[in-house]
């Protein structure tokens, strides 16, 4: 058994160099000072405490560093999990009692089982029914809700908390005159400062920054005492071993968001993984290593009270630019916040909520995605459909419909195109030997007894009338002058049995006219099936060919000029060239 494939820690620790501390001790600090507040503002979004944002922000960072296989991924809460884990428990419990927090934590206990299971299983290609579009389209979505669900705390109203942005909006709407205009103005400052000074000052963490600032301000000034809404106290010390709360009738009804959660992390965190690999081709991702990693970190963390957790696009970007080289930069960013959990908890007493209300704000609408729909419409009008319609279900209907409504859509259009793949009718390049689609080529030469076609998919029960009609449509544009019929198979790389049966009826039709059938450029696996199917043997093996040109010259000097035979003798000659 390799234990390096299971346990990654065992490749890089004993490897390790002195020069990467440095580094990684840095990159550490950097990213555990930026997870605080992070942390506890992502709890606020998913309905807890704040100090389960802390909990789940060190302990899943732990076990990601002896099971992972990224080198810069840090991993903790995320807003968009976090709004998935409100919007899944919200149905079970009251969001802020006991019920609801054991419910959250039992979630990542059962995601954690499904990701270990899934990569142990080696199911990580699952997550390619996510396409761009709908990833996109759902993100954008899930960026609009959590932005203006945080418009209860800037503005320091009291509104219904809604997973849909119409009734967001709506009941926003109606409180405008319940404003609090002291916190809606900290929230608003707060909001110019972070964009600000992440345009004009990278190195600085605006959003801790910020966080200070407005805490020594709301104590200097009792700004509570002016109605300002404030964090007030955070428990402290480390989180108790404890067994999450089993029950049957919970897990049932927690399976579909704990699998929803499963996927959507596990993409949330391959993509930003993958992406840094691009940078460091001295280690590799693993997919399927990465599911164990995550899921183990979920379900360990379960046992510790933390919530779902996944890599986050934000802070492993900020791992990367402080030259993090291994995981150990996650460890001391996960020492970082237990510090802060031992000790430091007390200093966010006077944090107003409106600022952590920016910090979320200006976290998930840096996540909206306008450059992809530009795109689109350009090249794909088809996935611009899938990305709105994804976005629109996400925002007014629900996360779990919207991604599902995506995936299914998806698959249709998938399916769709599939039953109506490319095929172009073939012309000679002059003085070449190559043919290319007349429609492309306007200068190209078209013999009016030759009818050459290319179909550029694989050929099965899905398309098989698709092909039939068009050949039959191209022949009869061509009129009683057709003789022969040239099918160029290069782009055809598969066959089932529906396409041979539908290969043959396309055989006894052209007969029946009296056309002759040759193919050319067939890959051996197309002519494996169909030689073991006899179709080949029924159709003439003699008319198979190595290339357009090839057939074209069968034609001119064998069926023209009665010079087949002498033809026929040649090409043998070189048949076994055909066996590759």
């Amino acid at each position: 058994m390799n234990f390096k494939s299971i346990l990654p820690i065992l490749e890089w620790l004993p490897n390790y160099k002195k020069e990467w501390l440095k580094n990684d001790v840095f990159a550490g600090i950097t990213v555990g000072v930026m997870l605080i507040p992070q942390g506890i503002a992502y709890a606020l979004i998913a309905g807890l405490p704040p100090i389960y944002g802390l909990y789940t922000a060190m302990v899943p960072q732990i076990v990601y560093a002896v099971f992972g296989t990224s080198r810069q991924l840090a991993v903790g809460p995320v807003a968009m999990d976090s709004l998935i884990v409100a919007a899944g428990v919200v149905t079970l419990a009251e969001i802020g009692t006991d019920r609801f927090i054991e419910f959250a934590i039992l979630l990542a206990f059962i995601m954690g089982i499904l990701q270990v299971l899934f990569g142990v299983f080696r199911l990580g290609f699952i997550v390619n029914f996510l396409s761009k579009p709908v990833i996109s389209g759902f993100t954008s979505a899930a960026a609009l809700i959590i932005g203006f669900s945080q418009l209860n705390n800037l503005l320091g109203v009291s509104l219904d908390r809604n997973n849909r942005l119409q009734d967001l909006l709506f009941e926003a709407f109606h409180h405008l005159h319940e404003i609090h205009w002291l916190t809606f103005i900290i929230g608003t400052l707060s909001i110019i400062s972070i964009v600000l000074i992440k345009k004009y000052f990278q190195k600085i963490p605006a959003a801790l920054l910020v966080v200070v600032l407005s805490i020594v301000i709301a104590k200097i000034f009792q700004l509570d005492q002016l109605g300002v809404s404030i964090i007030g106290d955070i428990p402290k010390g480390l989180p108790d071993f404890r067994m999450p709360l089993f029950d049957k009738k919970t897990i049932i009804d927690l399976f579909p968001i704990a699998l929803t959660l499963s996927f959507i992390a596990f993409l949330e965190a391959i993509s930003v993984a993958k992406a840094i690999e691009a940078k460091h081709p001295e280690y590799k991702v693993k997919p399927n290593q990465e599911l164990i990693a995550l899921g183990m970190g979920n379900f360990i963390g379960s046992f510790f009270q933390t919530y779902p957790a996944t890599g986050g696009f934000s802070r492993t970007a900020v791992n990367e630019q402080s030259n993090a080289k291994t995981p150990l930069a996650s460890l001391v960013s996960a020492l970082i916040i237990a510090l802060t959990l031992l000790f430091l908890t007390p200093l966010f007493y006077y944090l107003p909520k409106t600022v952590l209300a920016a910090i979320i704000m200006v976290a998930v609408f840096g996540l909206l995605d306008f450059k992809i729909p530009k795109q689109l419409l350009k090249f794909s009008k088809r996935d611009l459909v899938i990305l709105n319609v994804t976005l629109i279900v996400t925002a007014t209907v629900g996360i779990k419909e919207g991604i599902f409504m995506g995936v299914v859509l998806s698959l249709v259009m998938l399916i769709y195109k599939s039953t109506k793949p490319h095929i172009a009718v073939l012309g000679k390049v002059p003085k070449t030997h190559f043919y290319r689609n007349q429609n492309r080529f306007k200068d190209v030469e078209i013999d009016d007894e030759i009818l050459i076609i290319r179909f550029d998919a694989q050929l099965h029960f899905a398309n098989t009338a698709y092909f039939k009609d068009k050949l039959q449509e191209f022949s009869i544009q061509k009129g009683k002058q057709l003789q022969l019929l040239i099918i160029d198979g290069e782009s055809i790389n598969s066959l089932d049995s529906s396409a041979i049966y539908a290969l043959i009826e396309i055989l006894d039709y052209f007969n029946n006219k009296k056309v002759t059938i040759a193919f050319t450029g067939l890959i051996g696996p197309v002519r494996d099936k169909m030689i073991k199917s006899g179709f080949m043997e029924k159709a003439n093996e003699d008319l198979f060919f190595m290339s357009i040109q090839e057939a074209v010259d069968w034609y001119n000097t064998g069926l023209k000029k009665d010079k087949f035979h002498k033809y026929l003798k040649q090409k043998n000659q070189s048949k076994s060239l055909l066996k590759r």
